[in-house]
């Protein structure tokens, strides 16, 4: 009975830790959603948006370079801050309140 329990708990722990591994689809319905609130869409629009971002198929290299809206906003601001000449807490006031209106 003893040696039964080995490879019983092995098992167990094996499958459980599957399930704590994201998947492919689950990343996929992560970035549509977030792409989704990023766009303040609602509704039938925001059933449509993520229709169609969970149907399209991964682009290999793509998915690298393109930027989520939230790093859009960073880079944007960050920009405006460095053509300001901002610096220490003005930058941060700054940089708070650009990213919070866009």
């Amino acid at each position: 009975m003893k040696i039964l329990r080995v490879p019983l708990l092995m098992i167990g722990l094996l499958l459980c830790s599957q399930g704590f591994a994201a998947t492919a689809q689950q990343n996929k319905m992560t970035t549509c959603n977030a792409d989704a609130t990023a766009k303040s869409l609602k509704g039938d629009e925001r059933k449509a948006f993520m229709s169609t971002c969970l149907k399209a198929a991964p682009a290999a290299n793509d998915a690298a370079k393109t930027l989520t809206p939230q790093q859009e906003k960073m880079k944007t601001c960050n920009a405006d801050a460095a053509t300001k000449a901002l610096k220490g807490d003005a930058r941060k006031a700054f940089m708070s309140d650009c990213l919070k209106n866009k």
